[in-house]
């Protein structure tokens, strides 16, 4: 499919369904015949900057409708559009525009200070852009699969980030396969409160156009707003990661959510077991799932009749794609063995950008090396453990970070949990806790969480020291940084 064409799919579904809503933003709600000319006349006003279609354009933007019609306008125009994630430091970004080789930058104008800082590129705000008179822009009515589409850097949570192509191909096929795991109804809406600049958000905006669905896009996640949009809007989908989800069903009480909403999307890493429990008691229909920047979105999904029987796997993976299991120099491996996870499918990307060494390293036969760790049950379902740079090997047994992490976070008291390795003379390392109370006035202790890990996990697995910190480190992405854990560690040590 790589070589094969298809018409623009914002002009193919403004054609198809001109009428239907596409984007309920704040107290907006636009057709998708409405954002189709107003991306057009954005890519008009682009084209007077003078960009070439060959070039990569770099956005900083936030979520907004106005953000949906300019990645939109340089999709019509053909465009390789590099996705900044606006949590990131100004160092972060600079970097970032120079690895990727941007030409030009279009921002919000609350960040206008990186146009000093990345003099070596053309930048423009927002607010700049649409005051251009909008020109006649030479559009790309047809779209080649194999073309970039996105470029989305890597969280960096194992060293520099790396620029991950994202073709046409990849984001529809990745579309195709949620649709088919979990279906499309005339009747969906999906809720978007994940930022547009990581893969999650991106894809919903990609499922937007492809399967004619509207989306309530949120600046950002409000309990309070997604409790009232859900039963307003009547949004039957919604993509989470474990915290929103946490705060979701604290918010609810006794209350449960609307029958109308059939798919909470849960991604970001293994959730908790408890969290999941809780769940299932208050009838939230969660879906975890597993993908990554690589993969488009979600690659592996737990199908909804295996919610309960499987719960705690991330599932099967998608229709179009493949995984498999591989112990290191040792091949295939068996049923209940941890090993690294290796997916392969049409969602896949093709590589990193201007790094073929690092695409040779992960990318072998069509198959991607994920560096997660991870093990197929005899039904083939899918559990993820850890990453593989984060295990833990004490006294020959692995111990897995996660899994501690999860008892921790059963516990009434604490809110956070954070679990990395500690140099062992006896046992080469051993697992040490980095704890966040629920509350300032909390009592529990260190004998506490010992006596509770205790009876809940194995003796090897129960951390041998317990540190109580104010906030745990996160990456833009709020992805835990167990390797800065490390890093504390030592200073404790030294």
């Amino acid at each position: 499919m790589r070589q094969e064409s298809m018409q623009n799919f914002l002009i193919k579904r403004a054609f198809l369904t001109p009428e239907r809503p596409a984007v309920h933003f704040q107290d907006q709600t636009v057709t998708f015949k409405e954002l189709y000319e107003r991306s057009y006349d954005t890519a008009g006003r682009l084209q007077g900057l003078g960009i070439q279609q060959d070039e990569f354009v770099a956005v900083l933007l936030k979520n907004h409708l106005d953000t949906v019609i300019i990645l939109f306008a340089l999709q019509l125009l053909g465009l390789k559009t590099v996705i900044l994630n606006n949590r990131l430091t100004q160092a972060e970004l600079v970097w970032q525009l120079e690895d990727s080789h941007a030409s030009y930058l279009i921002l919000e104008d609350s960040f206008l200070e990186m146009k000093e800082r990345a003099p070596f590129l053309k930048a423009v705000t927002k607010s700049e852009l649409f005051k251009y008179e909008p020109g006649e822009p030479q559009i790309q009515d047809e779209t080649n699969l194999g073309e970039i589409c996105t470029i989305m850097y890597t969280s960096g949570t194992t060293g520099h980030p790396k620029g991950v192509m994202q073709t046409y191909g990849n984001h529809w096929w990745s579309a195709i396969g949620s649709a088919l795991n979990l279906g499309i109804t005339e009747n969906d809406c999906w809720l978007c409160s994940v930022p547009l600049f990581h893969i999650s958000g991106y894809s919903i905006l990609m499922r937007s156009v492809i399967y004619g669905m509207p989306i309530v896009l949120h600046e950002k996640f409000d309990v309070e707003k997604t409790l009232l949009d859900i039963a307003e809007k009547q949004v039957t989908i919604m993509s989470v990661v474990g915290t929103m989800l946490t705060r979701i069903v604290d918010s609810l009480g006794e209350k449960q959510l609307p029958e109308h909403l059939r798919c909470m999307l849960l991604g970001g890493g293994p959730a908790p077991m408890p969290l999941l429990e809780r769940c299932v008691e208050k009838r939230v229909p969660v879906f975890q799932s597993y993908g990554m920047t690589e993969t488009s979105s979600q690659i592996v999904t737990l199908s909804p009749e295996y919610s309960l029987t499987k719960l705690g796997s991330a599932g099967k993976p998608l229709f179009p794609s493949e995984i498999r299991i591989e112990l290191d120099d040792k091949g295939l491996a068996q049923a209940g063995d941890a090993g690294e996870i290796v997916v392969k499918g049409p969602n896949v990307t093709h590589g990193y950008l201007h790094r073929p060494e690092a695409t040779a390293e992960k990318i072998r036969d069509g198959w991607l090396y994920t560096g997660d760790i991870g093990y197929l049950d005899g039904d083939g379902f899918l559990y993820v453990l850890d990453r593989r740079s984060d295990l833990i090997i004490s006294g020959g047994e692995n111990v897995y970070p996660a899994e501690i992490e999860a008892v921790l976070l059963s516990h009434p008291e604490v809110a956070e949990a954070g679990v990395t390795g500690m140099d062992d003379s006896e046992w080469g390392q051993v697992p040490v806790a980095f704890i966040v109370s629920r509350n300032k006035c909390s009592v529990v202790t260190e004998d506490d969480l010992l006596e509770f890990c205790q009876t809940r996990l194995a003796k090897y697995k129960v951390p041998k020291e317990f540190f109580f910190v104010d906030e745990l480190p996160r990456n833009a992405s709020k992805k835990l940084l167990r390797r800065t854990l490390r890093e504390w560690v030592q200073e404790e040590v030294d």
